[in-house]
């Protein structure tokens, strides 16, 4: 549908083809979720996903951290000055009000994890395009991996040679 035609439709009324294309939007899994969890499993880290007992459903949580990531698609979350946060010309009061209340939700729930004790730290969609830069700045949110027994020593804890 043209946008001569998406004009002239009653208010309320929403174009099928564009319903359809917004349903397919998922809010937990996406590409970018996704890439991020790879590379901090790869870089040592364990972590679990979406706890609904949390503010905000985090998408990585590290509890024995207290910290916790949430990982934001720059449309929808509004990324100040990201060329990927622009704003439908159709509605435009609609977008800009759902787009204000998605980043005051944000900033909610960030403030109430914070108040619980959690630090929070957010990765933009964006950002997923330089993982070494990325990861970098995810190692000093992080600290050190923790150590796991594979990775504790290089040598077994027992000797055989001894006996």
């Amino acid at each position: 549908m043209d946008a001569a035609a998406l004009t002239k439709m009653p208010a309320g009324m929403v174009d099928p083809a564009r319903s359809a294309l917004m349903q397919r939007i998922r809010g937990k899994n996406t590409k970018p979720e996704l890439l991020v969890r790879r590379l901090i499993h790869s870089m040592g880290y364990r972590f679990r996903l979406h706890r609904r007992d949390l503010p905000g459903r985090p998408d990585l949580v590290f509890p024995s951290r207290r910290k916790v990531i949430f990982v934001h698609g720059c449309f929808w979350h509004r990324h100040l000055g990201c060329k990927k946060a622009s704003t439908p010309t159709t509605r435009r009061d609609f977008w800009q009000t759902k787009f204000a209340q998605n980043v005051e939700r944000d900033a909610r729930k960030e403030r109430e994890l914070q108040q619980a004790g959690w630090d929070v730290f957010v990765v933009w969609e964006c950002e997923t395009g330089d993982l070494k830069r990325l990861s970098g700045r995810l190692s000093e949110f992080l600290g050190p991996p923790a150590v796991t027994g594979k990775q504790a020593s290089a040598e077994p804890t027992t000797s055989f040679a001894s006996e």
